[in-house]
């Protein structure tokens, strides 16, 4: 016979629940701020170097690098970005303090070596490619042991809860750095993409030595409880290891579009994409900041079987990242030659582009952080397998299409892969573990959303609106979302961003 809860034991279990979503909350604007932030700053250096370098080959050059640069920094990395974040918040909410000392050995010294290895291999690739890619890979080796070591040291901060070194280091201070570096190329007037890449890459420098002293002061700070939980190795890369290949898949989805367009339908193509699609990084940051405010409170809850605490935070972090994304989607999308123009009159060829890669946007957050929520439910495999089934769809469609449609076929490969990594999983996570993302502040963050930032310019194209009118359309629409979501702040539990209850 079921036993009902006491008026105490749910008023107790009601203030938790606020607790813990207050706590996500205030994490999660400051690292909201820190990815409006860091977005923005992206945005700004494609926009530099765009205008810099000049026609969209040479800048396809540099931005094909920087894909390169990327993936090889995801395989160097192994994976920990997570494993550093779920054992050291697991080991603390067990009690198992004395453990964490081993836990960080072992996942940190491992990334600088593979680190050190990565930059030696991309700087030796850089031999067999193209004079104009040539020269930004072997600067981008440089500094390639630099980068996978900040993550790696900003990771296991965040496993202590401390997510303001990563905002004020990765999101604020190394891209003002880098906005500063490639300003002033540009300025000057100082070159090819050699000069843009040790431009962009040189701030990893200051910010790699500021990390380490970072997570020096968290540990010896860190006043947890001392239990008798045991840490091994095994375990550590037992859990490690499936999320090693599915982090260097999942970034694979990002940037082996770019490599493939730029192979089999050139550099000026992959340039355009690139830049056409450079908005969804803003997207992707905004999630990223949102996950890593939740992760170590998921693998808390999930470490002591609280599944309705998953459900909440999963759904109250769902709505919250709908909040912050389909505005800009919905905004861009209308807008695609507005937004393209802004690089020059040659890149808004790229509308179609936009558009694709928009509504493909849309549905993902719309799932919310379905992947992390699978990892951090210990089933890293199946999250490997879901990576490689969407990348594998990817590049299937990118071989049979991108010779017919050139950047339109990578869009449309990127798009069928977004979906794959994103309702596979919500359909794993919604079987095995009972929650999803549909509460009722997911649906009414969509609804307010979709109704104020999406019908209106929706209406006004349909109307054959110029431009100009669909702008000034959206422009209203965002008002109104702004009121309607200060009006439903409560239903939004827009306050506990604040701390408020």
């Amino acid at each position: 016979m079921a036993v009902l809860a006491s008026p105490r034991q749910s008023v107790d279990r009601a203030a938790d629940r606020a607790a813990l979503l207050r706590g996500a909350g205030r994490g999660g604007v400051l690292n909201l701020i820190g990815a409006a932030v860091a977005g923005a700053a992206g945005f700004g250096a494609t926009w530099l170097v765009a205008r810099g370098l000049g026609d969209p080959g040479r800048a396809g050059a540099f931005l094909t690098a920087l894909a390169g640069f990327t993936l090889a920094a995801g395989v160097a990395r192994l994976g920990t970005q997570t494993s550093l974040v779920y054992w050291p918040a697991r080991l603390r909410a067990l009690g198992a303090r004395q453990e964490l000392e081993r836990c960080l050995q072992h996942g940190i010294a491992p990334v600088a070596v593979a680190g050190a290895v990565a930059g030696f291999a991309l700087g030796f690739a850089a031999s067999w490619m193209p004079p104009e890619m040539a020269g930004p890979l072997r600067v981008f080796a440089v500094f390639l042991p630099l980068a996978v070591l900040t993550d790696a040291l900003l990771a296991a901060a965040r496993g202590y809860r401390a997510l303001r070194p990563t905002v004020v280091l990765e999101r604020l201070f190394r891209p003002f750095l880098q906005l500063a570096a490639l300003g002033a190329v540009v300025l000057v007037g100082a070159g090819g993409s050699a000069v843009f890449a040790a431009a962009w890459a040189a701030p990893y420098l200051p910010v790699v030595l500021l990390a380490g002293y970072t997570l020096g002061r968290v540990h010896a700070m860190d006043t947890s409880a001392s239990g008798t939980e045991a840490f091994t190795p095994r375990a550590y890369w037992t859990f490690t290891g499936p999320r090693a290949v599915a982090s260097v898949a999942q970034l694979a989805l990002q940037r082996v579009d770019v490599l493939l367009l730029a192979a089999l339908g050139g550099l000026p193509a992959a340039g355009l994409y690139a830049v056409a699609g450079k908005y969804v990084v803003l997207s992707q940051v905004a999630g990223g900041g949102l996950s890593q405010a939740v992760q170590p409170r998921l693998a808390e809850r999930l470490a002591v079987e609280d599944v309705d605490g998953v459900r909440a935070l999963y759904q109250q972090a769902t709505a919250w990242l709908i909040l912050a994304t389909w505005p800009l989607h919905l905004a861009v999308a209308f807008n695609a030659t507005v937004y393209l123009g802004l690089f020059g009159p040659s890149y808004r060829d790229g509308a179609a582009v936009v558009w694709i890669l928009a509504g493909a946007m849309l549905v993902a957050t719309g799932c919310g952080m379905v992947d992390m929520v699978l990892a951090m439910g210990g089933r890293t495999r199946w999250n490997l397998y879901n990576v490689l089934a969407a990348l594998a769809t990817m590049v299937v469609l990118d071989i049979v299409v991108i010779p017919w449609w050139g950047a339109v076929g990578a869009a449309l490969g990127l798009a069928a892969a977004v979906l794959v990594n994103n309702l596979v999983p919500l359909t794993q996570i919604w079987w095995t573990l009972g929650v999803h993302p549909f509460g009722r502040p997911t649906l009414n963050a969509a609804a307010l959303t979709a109704s104020t930032c999406g019908v209106p310019p929706l209406l006004a194209t349909a109307a054959g609106a110029g431009p100009a009118a669909v702008t000034a359309t959206s422009a209203a629409g965002a008002l109104c979302y702004l009121a309607g979501a200060y009006r439903m702040r409560r239903r939004l539990n827009l306050h506990l961003l604040r701390g408020k209850s």
